[in-house]
């Protein structure tokens, strides 16, 4: 039986399955650390598929994949795409970034796989946005065209932070001073939490204790001290700019999508904050964003999902 299979591939996990006819099958999920080379774990991985010949391969990775020798920014795996191709004797071998396979994932979700936050319905191949608070804040976009649904990386989550209310501009402050520079990505990711906190706190004149961002979350969510709460709530609000800021650069009719680590920590807490109200706070164009819906990804699986949409769209074999 021949096949392909499908990598996501993070700093920590490897996760691999079998793609037959655009179908995920078989999936499996590996620390890195266990295999001195992506080659030796993707071999472990098809050695226990012994019925099936893999033919052609897509592995998607949070790093650059612009030339052909990958190196992994947060770990010591790197390899050549060409060379790999070989030694695992593949007829077609694509290495995509890691938001390429998370934007890819978008059409294929169903309503099980997303959580609606406010807006209308999605029309129907226009563009669509995702962005996710994590480590960083990585951003991708998603446009139709005669071949097909095409990502449009960047790196959006370096933009300039565009604070909108008194409190943005005290944590606009605080980044500037620590920094010389206010970027989305140092508000909009687990350290970007932290400094929301030490930001409010230092203009309420009180002492910030806490230095990691599942703590802030905890407390916030236990209700258990108020100035995690307001950093939360801050922190929410933010990301409603910035997703209707998305929503604006590419008329994303499609959508804009939360994916990553951190929201999805607080799921109920961001349905019932000002996400939203911030998301169409757009002035003169609060109108034009109203019915763009914007959504969660629940679905744990996006990137392997997305992987194999991005190799059945491009792989012809």
């Amino acid at each position: 039986m021949k096949a392909s299979f499908v990598a996501d591939v993070g700093g920590t996990n490897i996760r691999l399955a079998k793609v037959i006819d655009g179908q995920l099958s078989d999936i499996e999920k590996y620390l890195c650390n266990d295999f001195d080379t992506i080659s030796d774990a993707i071999e472990h991985y098809c050695s226990g598929h012994a019925d099936t010949e893999f033919v052609a391969g897509c592995i998607a990775i949070a790093c650059p994949v612009d030339k052909d020798v990958i190196k992994m920014t947060n770990h010591h795996w790197q390899f050549s795409k060409s060379q790999l191709q070989q030694d695992l004797g593949l007829n077609w071998l694509g290495v995509i970034n890691d938001y390429t396979a998370i934007s890819m994932s978008l059409p294929q979700l169903s309503g099980d796989q997303k959580l609606q936050i406010g807006g209308g319905a999605p029309v129907e191949n226009q563009p669509i946005a995702v962005f996710g608070p994590g480590t960083g804040l990585g951003v991708g976009h998603l446009v139709m065209t005669t071949e097909g649904w095409m990502s449009l990386d960047g790196e959006g989550g370096h933009v300039d932070f565009a604070p909108t209310d008194e409190m943005d501009l005290v944590v606009w402050q605080f980044l500037r001073t620590k920094y010389g520079h206010a970027s989305a990505e140092e508000v909009l990711s687990g350290r970007g939490l932290v400094q929301i906190y030490q930001a409010i706190a230092e203009h309420q004149e009180r002492f910030a204790d806490l230095t990691e961002p599942a703590d802030i979350t905890e407390r916030a969510l236990g209700n258990r001290c108020d100035l995690c709460v307001a950093t939360l709530h801050q922190f929410c609000r933010i990301m409603g700019s910035f997703a209707g800021n998305l929503a604006l650069n590419l008329g994303t009719f499609g959508g804009v999508y939360i994916a990553g680590g951190i929201a999805s920590r607080f799921v109920d807490f961001l349905v019932h904050s000002e996400f939203r109200t911030r998301f169409e706070a757009k002035g003169r164009f609060a109108p034009y964003v109203a019915d763009i819906p914007t959504y969660l990804i629940t679905e744990p699986e996006h990137g392997l999902i997305g992987t194999s949409a991005y190799l059945t769209q491009h792989y012809k074999g």
